[in-house]
């Protein structure tokens, strides 16, 4: 349940066994799992918007707005990977989301829009609320924005932007995810001003048609970005500005394929799987069978691959291998790709491989913005009617511009992870200080934990990491 907008601001406001800082669906996947164990606890979900569960991800109204991997793929459940599967044939027999037939698959091979699959994690967490009041537990919203955390001999103390104070034995760092768009660099260059969000179809509608958009990034928020505009009824161009200037491939259903790296176990370094790889893809293609199949075997090695690796192998991996890495593997769902490809060959949209170096003012009250091409050293200008920020996540706490990375960073509560991506923590989740010691009473989950793992972000890795933190959490003395 969650406070009235109206509620008294008290210098504490209560306590709890465990605090969630975040309530999207990392937070919300947590609470879900910690309500299904054994045991009575009390759950305190920190989060500023109205809902749990949804998030910025899937807080998406649009139906064009979808998941970019298919029902069978999504399940929050780690031990039903059908969970979703079954809640949206009972949601399509009782008449809900009519327009899915459009797609023309199995329900299994749906890509539910956002939006509905922020409902189905809702459910999910109010049936886990139901069990979890059998035993005594509950789960309590607190709608506000944390700014700081401390911590003592009795657990954790949580302080939100209005004053109010929580406190807990343990405290969860679920945030999700930092658009790189709100870093300093951005801020005070003016873009977040001038920008236009990705997922706001009602104010691309109050664009010109003929406005010609600029998009910085060429990742799946480009694509959302692109169905957004579509739907908006813009039939202008659209430039799309990226370092490597690839596109994210279009999701497809490949039969299965061996795992090599299970059968292999000698592969260990980032070149001998990439190595492998080709040769599997190779060998993939050369029996008519879809490459992809052999990348998808390799999702469940990729945290026992990352964690292996030395620190020189994962910077040459970031440094060269990441963009391709990202556009193979983070794909795009097959109605959205559809539409890219089209105004691709139309000609409307156009994408280049360039770097975003500068917004300024442009002709006649324009705006432009200033880009490097690859290859050459001289930047240029290029003025635009609208602007559109899809520069994808920022990972490392030091350069995201919200007091709460910048409090715990500045008491020493934590650490940069590997390579600065999100922050230093054990295999289990629990978090490290900046002197390298493992705390007892804080602990991450998700996004923040890409260093320790690289892929920390989709639903399936989400839904893991929620079931084993929720075991740790239930085993400590409370």
């Amino acid at each position: 349940m969650s406070e009235p907008h109206n509620a008294q601001v008290h210098p504490e406001t209560g306590s709890a066994d465990i605090l969630i800082v975040g309530g999207g669906l990392s937070g919300a996947l947590l609470a879900g799992q910690l309500l299904r164990l054994p045991g009575r606890r009390r759950v305190v979900v920190l989060e500023s918007r109205s809902e749990l569960g949804r998030g910025e991800a899937y807080s998406a109204v649009e139906l064009g707005h979808t998941l970019n991997g298919n029902a069978a793929r999504m399940s929050v459940d780690p031990d039903n990977a059908d969970d979703l599967t079954q809640w949206l044939t009972r949601y399509l027999a009782d008449g809900g989301w009519p327009e899915a037939h459009e797609q023309g698959v199995p329900i299994s091979e749906l890509f539910p829009p956002r939006g509905l699959f922020g409902l189905y994690a809702q459910q999910w967490l109010a049936q886990a609320e139901a069990l979890g009041a059998r035993e005594g537990s509950t789960v309590r919203h607190v709608r506000g924005e944390v700014v700081d955390l401390e911590i003592d001999a009795d657990g954790t103390l949580l302080t939100l932007a209005d004053g109010r104070q929580l406190r807990g034995a343990y405290g969860v760092l679920a945030t999700g995810m930092f658009p790189a768009a709100r870093t300093p660099q951005t801020e005070s260059s003016g873009l977040n001003a001038a920008a236009l969000d990705p997922w706001d179809v009602q104010a691309m509608a109050r664009l010109d048609p003929q406005a010609r958009v600029l998009i910085i990034g060429s990742g799946l928020t480009m694509v959302d970005a692109v169905v957004s505009l579509e739907q908006a009824g813009h039939r202008g161009p659209i430039e799309v500005f990226s370092r490597h200037g690839l596109l994210p491939h279009v999701r497809r259903q490949p039969p299965v394929w061996e795992d090599f790296l299970a059968r292999d176990p000698g592969i260990r370094s980032p070149r001998q799987l990439l190595r492998e790889l080709r040769r599997q893809c190779r060998a993939a293609i050369a029996q008519g069978i879809d490459w992809q199949a052999p990348l998808d075997t390799v999702r469940a090695h990729i945290g026992r691959l990352w964690s292996q690796a030395s620190d020189r192998q994962r910077r040459q991996f970031v440094r060269h291998v990441r963009p391709w890495w990202e556009s193979h593997h983070h794909r795009s769902p097959p109605l959205s790709a559809e539409l890219v490809a089209r105004l691709h060959e139309q000609g409307r949209l156009r994408i280049h491989a360039a770097s975003f170096q500068g917004l300024e003012p442009g002709a006649g009250g324009r705006l432009a913005i200033r880009i490097r091409r690859r290859g050459e050293s001289h930047t240029t200008q290029v003025p635009g009617d609208a602007l559109i920020n899809s520069s994808g996540i920022e990972y490392d706490w030091r350069r995201v511009a919200r007091a709460l990375p910048r409090q715990l960073l500045a008491r020493g509560l934590i650490q940069p992870g590997p390579l600065a991506l999100g922050i230093a923590a054990d295999p289990g989740g629990a978090v490290l200080d900046a002197q390298g010691q493992v705390s007892s009473r804080l602990f991450a989950m998700g996004p923040p934990l890409r260093g320790l793992w690289w892929e920390s972000t989709a639903v399936t890795d989400v839904a893991l990491q929620a079931k084993h933190l929720a075991a740790r959490l239930a085993a400590l003395p409370l």
